[in-house]
C-alpha cells in the first residue's frame, strides 16, 4: 500500500508520490506571534507533526520547513501601542510558542522568519512588476493585481469570475468571499515599523511572506504545503496567485489543511469563556501527552469537539498505554513464546500502518493499539505471556509512539518553564496542585527515584519503617506511584 492523501486542490484523495526520488518537500504555515498559541493553532500543529512523523517512518527524506509570520497587521498594531520594537514584541511569544511546542512533542522543523527576508521580498515584487502582475500604487505600497491570474480560486473552489478589476484591499485578512487586489507591499505610517529596501521604504503583506520564504527553501514547485482551514481563502490562495504569476509553474501539489476545532460544542471565543491557550491547560493540571492525544484522537478532516470530558478520557487511555508498557518492561515471564501474541502485534501494526496510510486516519490507528493493550492485559491476568512475546508486543507500542509521541511527558525543566512563567506574570494563583506535583516529578531522574525505592525497600527489610515510610511519602509528594506486586515494586509518574 501506499501513502493516500486528501489534496484541497484537486477535492480528492490522491496517491501521494513526492516529485523528486523519495525526498518530500513540505512547508508549514505556522504562528503569527501576537500572542500565545490555543489549542485551536495546537491542532493544526500536531497534526502536522503526525504527518511528519509519519512520512519519517515511511523512510521518506524529508525536509520539512515551517514559517514565524513575525511582522504583520497584528503585530505592527500591538508593538507600536507598547511602544516596543517588532522584535520585542515577538520576543516572547516565539520563545512561548517554541517551548509550548516542545511540551506537546511536537518536532521541530527548520524555522524561518519573515522578518529576515525582507528584501528578498522587496525583489520578488519587483519581478511581479515587470511582469504586469503587481502595480504599485501613489503612496508607495505595491498590490497584485488578481485579474491578471485567471485561475485565481482554484483552491479555495470559489467563483470570482465578476471580481472588479483595481478594488484593492489593504488589510492581510479579509471576508471570506472578497476578492480584491491584494498589498504586497505596504508603504509607511507614522509610528509603524518599516525596513528600508531596494523598492522603497515600507513593510511587507502577509501572503508574500509565505511565496518567498517556502519558495527560496524548496524551489519554484515543491510537493506539500500545509495549514489550518483558515487559510485555504484568501492566504494559501494568494500565495498561489503571486507564485505561478512569477514562475509560470505550478506552484504545491499537495495542499493539507486540518479542520476547525469547537470547544464543548461551540466556536472558541473569548466571549463565551471557552477559549483556551495551551498554558490554560497545563496550569489546570493536564498533562500535554493528553492534549496531544485528544487533539489527534479524530482524523484531520474532521472537526474535532474539545470537551473536558474527552481530555479526561484520553488522560486515561494514556495511563492503560503507560501501565501496559510498565508491566511489558518489569514483568517476570516464563520462557516460550505465544504464536496467537505475535500475530496479535504483528496485526496491531498492520492496522495502524493501513490506517495512517487512508489519509492519516488517527482514530483507526489508535483503536488499534488500544485492541491490542485490551487483548494482551488479558493474557497477562491469564499468565499466557511468555518471554519471546514481550519484543514483538513492545514493538508495536513503539511503532504507535513514534507518531503519537504520548507515552513520556517532559515533567522536568520545560513544565518548570510553564511553572515559572505562570508566578512571573502574575497567574500564581492559577496554578494547580497537579502541575506542581509534576513538576516535582520531573525533578527526580528515573534512575534517583530507582535508588530511593532501593533504599526504601532495604530500609523495610532492616524493619526500619520509619525510614521506609518517610522515602515513601516523599516519593508520592513529587507524584511518584510505587505498585508492589508479585514481581517486586513498579512505580510510575502521576
Amino acid at each position: 500500500m501506499a501513502l493516500r492523501l486528501y489534496n484541497t486542490l484537486s477535492n480528492t484523495i490522491e496517491e501521494f508520490h513526492p516529485l523528486e526520488d523519495n525526498q518530500v518537500r513540505m512547508y508549514a504555515c505556522g504562528p503569527t506571534v501576537y500572542d500565545f498559541g490555543h489549542i485551536g493553532n495546537f491542532r493544526t500543529f500536531v497534526a502536522v507533526d503526525i504527518l511528519r512523523r509519519f512520512l519519517l517512518q515511511s523512510e521518506f527524506q524529508l525536509r520539512h520547513v515551517m514559517n514565524i509570520t513575525d511582522v504583520d497587521d497584528k503585530i505592527i498594531r500591538n508593538s507600536a501601542r507598547d511602544g516596543v520594537s517588532v522584535q520585542q514584541y515577538t520576543a516572547k511569544y516565539i520563545e512561548a510558542f517554541l517551548e509550548d511546542s516542545a511540551l506537546l512533542n511536537i518536532e521541530q522543523p527548520k524555522i524561518v522568519r519573515a522578518t529576515e527576508h525582507i528584501e528578498e521580498m522587496a525583489r520578488f515584487i519587483a519581478e511581479l512588476e515587470k511582469k504586469g502582475f503587481a502595480y504599485r500604487a501613489d503612496d508607495g505600497s505595491y498590490y497584485f493585481r488578481i485579474a491578471k491570474f485567471p485561475a485565481y480560486g482554484k483552491l479555495s473552489k470559489k467563483d470570482f469570475s465578476g471580481l472588479e478589476d483595481g478594488a484593492r484591499v489593504d488589510v492581510d485578512e479579509y471576508d471570506k468571499d472578497s476578492a480584491r487586489d491584494f498589498a504586497l507591499w505596504k508603504a509607511p505610517k507614522p509610528g509603524e515599523a518599516s525596513w528600508e529596501t531596494s523598492i522603497g521604504p515600507g513593510r511587507p503583506g502577509w501572503h508574500i511572506e509565505c511565496s518567498v520564504m517556502s519558495m527560496e527553501e524548496l524551489g519554484d514547485t515543491f510537493d506539500l504545503h500545509a495549514g489550518g482551514e483558515d487559510l485555504i481563502f484568501p492566504h494559501h490562495e494568494n500565495e498561489i496567485a503571486q507564485s505561478e504569476s512569477l514562475t509560470g509553474k505550478l506552484f504545491v501539489r499537495f495542499w493539507f489543511h486540518p479542520r476547525f476545532l469547537l470547544v464543548e460544542g461551540q466556536k472558541m471565543s473569548k466571549s463565551l469563556g471557552n477559549f483556551f491557550t495551551l498554558r490554560d491547560l497545563v496550569l489546570k493540571g493536564y498533562k500535554p501527552s493528553s492534549i496531544r492525544l485528544l487533539l489527534a484522537s479524530i482524523p484531520y478532516r474532521h472537526q474535532l469537539n474539545f470537551t473536558f470530558d474527552g481530555l479526561a478520557q484520553a488522560a486515561s487511555n494514556i495511563e492503560k498505554l503507560r501501565n501496559f508498557h510498565l508491566r511489558l518492561s518489569s514483568g517476570n515471564f516464563s520462557a516460550g513464546s505465544s504464536p496467537a501474541l505475535a500475530q496479535l502485534a504483528r496485526e496491531t501494526m498492520e492496522r495502524m500502518r493501513s490506517a495512517l496510510e487512508d489519509d492519516l486516519n488517527t482514530a483507526q490507528a489508535q483503536a488499534a493499539v488500544f485492541e491490542m493493550v485490551r487483548k494482551a492485559n488479558a493474557a497477562f491476568d491469564a499468565c499466557e505471556i511468555k518471554q519471546e512475546d514481550v519484543r514483538p508486543l513492545l514493538e508495536a507500542l513503539q511503532k504507535f509512539d513514534e507518531i503519537f509521541a504520548v507515552l513520556k511527558d517532559d515533567d522536568g525543566p520545560k513544565m518548570k518553564k510553564i511553572l515559572d512563567w505562570a508566578k512571573d506574570s502574575g497567574r500564581g494563583e492559577e496554578i494547580s496542585p497537579e502541575l506542581l506535583i509534576a513538576v516535582g516529578s520531573g525533578a527526580m531522574s528515573d534512575d534517583e527515584i530507582q535508588t530511593k525505592i532501593d533504599r526504601m525497600q532495604s530500609a523495610r527489610k532492616a524493619r526500619n519503617f520509619s525510614l521506609a515510610d518517610s522515602i515513601r511519602a516523599e516519593l508520592t509528594s513529587a507524584g511518584i506511584l510505587i505498585e508492589q506486586t508479585k514481581d517486586g515494586v513498579r512505580w510510575r509518574r502521576k
